[in-house]
């Protein structure tokens, strides 16, 4: 058996669950999301506690076995206490503002970089050099983070760019200027 497959889910008391064929439906106090399963995992609600059954032993169900728990437990964890990633700007002059559906990025261009918030994503910006993005869905997280940092990653040598607020930049030294040796 999956060691994370065949871990049982517990439902926290506001988590309403709908099962069908082939769908699952969760909603709770931060929105709604839906998952389209294979029908070779079965999905049994009882007592609060979901349960991911495979059919049988084959490589493939053993797969899906775990994998369906995680994306099972993450939509769970995202309707009731969600998603969050921060995002740090390192740079002089570099800032970030929220216009409206929009965020201003200044990352030393030439002309600032425009990024459409899209639905079920809020971003916070506590200060000029921070991004807060935040979310039900873990995935749509994620890419909207890795979208921020892909405008201006972090370089080795000044550390100049957009990082993740946990993240460790790996220096390099510079050139050596010295005298040539004759």
């Amino acid at each position: 058996m999956s060691n994370i497959g065949k871990q049982p889910i517990n439902l926290p008391d506001n988590i309403e669950v709908k099962i069908s064929s082939s769908n699952v439906i969760v909603k709770g106090k931060l929105g709604e999301l839906e998952m389209s399963y294979n029908p070779r995992i079965k999905i049994k609600n009882s007592d609060n506690l979901l349960e991911v059954i495979r059919n049988s032993n084959k490589r493939e169900d053993r797969e899906l076995h775990g994998l369906y728990r995680a994306l099972l437990n993450n939509m769970i964890q995202g309707v009731s206490i969600g998603f969050s990633k921060e995002l740090k700007l390192v740079g002089v002059g570099y800032s970030v503002e929220k216009k409206g559906d929009y965020i201003l990025i200044n990352v030393g261009f030439s002309h600032p970089i425009y990024l459409q918030i899209p639905d079920g994503i809020t971003i916070d910006i506590p200060d000029t050099t921070t991004v807060v993005v935040k979310g039900a869905n873990k995935q749509n997280v994620g890419d909207i983070a890795a979208k921020i940092r892909s405008i201006r990653v972090p370089e080795p040598y000044k550390g100049k760019g957009i990082k993740y607020s946990d993240e460790r930049i790996r220096r390099k030294a510079g050139k050596v200027v010295g005298g040539a040796v004759g």
